[in-house]
């Protein structure tokens, strides 16, 4: 079976985020106000052939562990759908 899994990958919050503070300056010089705080991400789909969604998202993790993420400046989180 073929499961959409969605990989969010986010800067670690203990870590400047330095495209997120641009994109802060570039609203609040647009005028848009009330916004506390920008964090910039990457937002990966994967289609997975497994035999269950959990074989899948095992796919997934070992995907994220070992190239789309950075466990050093990054974290990730993982879900599937069928």
């Amino acid at each position: 079976m073929t499961y959409q899994v969605q990989i969010k990958v986010m800067p670690l919050k203990d870590l400047l985020d330095p495209q997120g503070k641009a994109v802060m300056s570039g609203l609040h010089q647009l005028g848009i106000s009330g916004v506390q705080d920008v964090r910039v991400g990457k937002h990966i789909i994967l289609s997975v052939e497994a035999a269950d969604a959990a074989a899948a998202e095992s796919i997934a993790q070992q995907a994220a562990q070992q190239l789309l993420a950075n466990p050093v400046m990054e974290f990730f989180e993982v879900s599937v759908s069928a």
